[in-house]
C-alpha cells in the first residue's frame, strides 16, 4: 500500500496537534476551527498564470497567493469536463462512483451530504456558495439554497452579466461582470461570518474562462495589442502521434473554429483577460480576509475545475486525458504549515483530495472509503507522497472519444477503446519527467518495457475498480469496455447499449 496506517496515524498526531496549537485562552481552552476559502474557475490552464512560468500574463493577485502558500505542478482533474469533475471535487470520489455527468446523472442526496459544504454545516461551520454550481441533485426540484447560510448560486452554465443571474442580481449596478460579483459577495459574507464569531467555509465558482467569451470590458487595455508565445507543442503538426480516437470530439474542430490556428493572439487576449477578472476578484477576497484579520486563521484553496488546450497538439476545449486538458493549477494557502509557504511542490495530486484536504484542515470528520487522500502531508513536507497514481477517465461525447488513463510523476498511460469506423485500439506512454509536453509516444520504445508494463498493471487494477464501485450498470460496464485484454466483440455489445442510453 502506498498510505500506510503508520502514516495515517502521524497525520492525525499532527492535525490534533495543529488545532491544540490554536487554542484561544479566553474560551476555556476550546479549539479555535480554521476558515476555508475554495475559489474555483472552469477551464484555466496552467498557462494562464505567471507563477506557473507565462511571463506573458498577469496575475498579480494569484501570484501573491502563490508566495504565501505552496504551488502544486502535477495536480490533474479526474474528469476533464465541468460537471462530473465538481462532483469529483465536492466529494473526493471519482465520477464513477458519483455518476454525475451531463448524459450521466445527477448527484445523489447520499452523495451531496458528505460533500465537503454538507459536512462543514454539519461541523457547525457558517457556509456561502456563489457562481455556477454545476450540477443537480436526484429528487429535487431546485437547486439547494437553502442548505448555505448565504446563497448565490446559479443553475445551468450561469450568465457573464450579473443582472442575468437571479440570485446574484443585487450586486449588478456596482459589478455588472459576473466575475467581480463573486468578489463582492465573498468579501460580505466574511465581513458577517467574522461579526457573528463563527467559523465559515466559502466557496466561489466562477465561470471565467469558459465560453461563450465575453471578458469584463472594464480590463480592456490589459492586453490590448499583446502577443503571446506559443508552446512548443502548439499545432497539428504536433498532434499527428496521438490516437485517431482522440481527434473524434469537438476539442478536434475547435482548434480551427476557435481561432487558435487563424489568431492566436486575438483567442489568447481574450481568455487571459477573463482570467485577469478573476485574478482582481480573487484580491477583493485576499484583501478582507487581511482587512477582517482572519487571513491567518483561513486556509485558501485555489484551482480549476479542467483545463483548456488552447490549441497544443492542434487541439481546442479540455476532455482529453492530456496535459493541457487535465492538468491544472492548484494554489494552497494553509496558515498552520508555515513551512509550505512560499514553496512548490512536484506532489501527484487530484482533484478528488480537495475535499478530504479542506475536511481535515476543519478538524471534521473525512468520510470512510472515498478516493481522495488529504493534501496536509505535502503542505507539512514538499516531497511527502500522498499517492503513486492517479486515474483520469471521461465517458462523456462520442463513444470513440471515451478514455481511460493513469499517470504517475514519471509516465501517463492512455488506452483508446475503440475499434469503430477502422480505428484500432491505441496505447500511449508519455514521459512525464522530461516529456511534458507530450511530443512522443514512448510506448514502441524497447528500453522503458518494463514501465510500461508497470503502468498497464496500475491501469487495469484501476478499470478493475470500475466495475467493483461503478454506482450503475452503465458505469460498471465500462470494466470490459476499458479492459486492454477482451475483445472488441465482448465489447461492441455493451458501447451500443451505451449510446441507445
Amino acid at each position: 500500500m502506498d498510505f500506510n496506517f503508520r502514516r495515517l496515524t502521524s497525520i492525525l498526531l499532527l492535525v490534533f496537534a495543529c488545532v491544540f496549537i490554536m487554542t484561544d485562552g479566553t474560551n476555556g481552552g476550546k479549539p479555535e476551527s480554521l476558515n476555508i476559502v475554495f475559489l474555483l474557475t472552469d477551464d484555466q490552464a496552467t498557462i494562464s498564470m505567471g507563477c506557473y512560468g507565462n511571463p506573458d500574463v498577469q496575475t498579480p493577485n494569484l501570484d501573491r497567493l502563490a508566495s504565501a502558500g505552496m504551488i502544486f505542478d502535477n495536480h490533474y482533474v479526474t474528469t476533464a469536463i465541468c460537471m462530473a469533475s465538481r462532483a469529483s471535487i465536492m466529494t473526493g470520489l471519482y465520477e464513477y462512483r458519483t455518476g454525475c455527468n451531463f448524459t450521466r446523472g445527477k448527484m445523489t442526496e447520499g452523495h451531496w451530504a458528505s460533500s465537503y459544504p454538507m459536512l462543514l454545516r454539519d461541523a457547525g461551520y457558517r457556509t456561502a456558495i456563489a457562481g455556477k454550481f454545476g450540477f443537480e441533485i436526484e429528487g429535487r426540484d431546485a437547486l439547494p439554497a437553502g442548505d448555505f447560510d448565504k446563497w448565490g448560486g446559479s443553475p445551468g452554465q450561469s450568465h457573464y452579466q450579473t443582472k442575468r443571474n437571479q440570485s446574484m442580481k443585487s450586486y449588478a449596478k456596482d459589478y455588472p461582470h459576473s466575475s467581480l460579483s463573486y468578489g463582492a459577495f465573498g468579501r460580505d459574507f466574511i465581513r458577517e461570518s467574522v461579526a457573528a464569531e463563527k467559523p465559515f467555509c466559502l466557496s466561489i465558482s466562477y465561470k471565467a474562462p469558459h465560453r461563450p467569451v465575453t471578458p469584463d470590458p472594464k480590463f480592456d487595455e490589459i492586453y490590448k495589442d499583446k502577443t503571446f508565445t506559443k508552446p512548443k507543442n502548439f499545432g497539428r503538426e504536433h498532434g499527428g502521434h496521438f490516437s485517431k480516437q482522440s481527434q473524434t470530439g469537438r476539442q478536434y474542430p475547435r482548434f480551427e473554429e476557435w481561432g487558435y490556428s487563424s489568431d492566436y493572439d486575438a483567442a489568447m487576449r481574450k481568455y487571459n483577460q477573463q482570467i485577469y477578472g478573476v485574478d482582481q476578484s480573487v484580491g477583493m477576497i485576499l484583501d478582507v480576509l487581511k482587512e477582517q484579520g482572519v487571513a491567518e486563521k483561513t486556509v485558501v484553496v485555489f484551482t480549476s475545475n479542467n483545463g483548456f488546450l488552447c490549441g497544443s497538439h492542434g487541439y481546442g476545449s479540455k476532455v482529453l486525458p492530456y496535459e493541457e486538458s487535465a492538468r491544472v493549477p492548484l494554489l494552497i494557502f494553509h496558515p498552520l504549515f508555515k513551512q509550505s509557504h512560499g514553496k512548490r511542490t512536484s506532489a501527484l495530486t487530484g482533484s478528488i483530495d480537495l475535499a478530504p484536504t479542506m475536511l481535515e484542515s476543519a478538524g471534521a470528520a473525512v468520510p470512510a472509503g472515498i478516493d481522495g487522500r488529504s493534501l496536509l502531508p505535502v503542505l507539512n513536507k514538499t516531497d511527502a507522497v500522498v499517492r503513486e497514481s492517479l486515474a483520469l477517465m471521461n465517458f462523456w461525447g462520442p463513444r470513440t472519444c471515451h478514455s481511460f488513463a493513469v499517470v504517475s510523476k514519471k509516465w501517463k498511460y492512455v488506452f483508446w477503446y475503440s475499434q469503430e469506423d477502422s480505428m484500432m485500439a491505441t496505447e500511449e506512454l508519455f514521459d512525464m519527467s522530461g516529456d511534458r509536453l507530450e511530443l512522443t509516444n514512448e510506448v514502441d520504445n524497447e528500453d522503458v518495457l518494463a514501465d510500461l508494463n508497470t503502468m498497464r498493471e496500475i491501469y487495469d487494477q484501476n478499470v478493475y475498480e470500475i466495475g467493483e464501485k461503478g454506482i450503475r450498470q452503465d458505469y460498471k460496464d465500462y470494466q470490459t469496455i476499458f479492459s486492454r485484454k477482451k475483445l472488441w466483440e465482448q465489447k461492441s455489445k455493451l458501447v451500443e447499449k451505451q449510446t441507445a442510453k
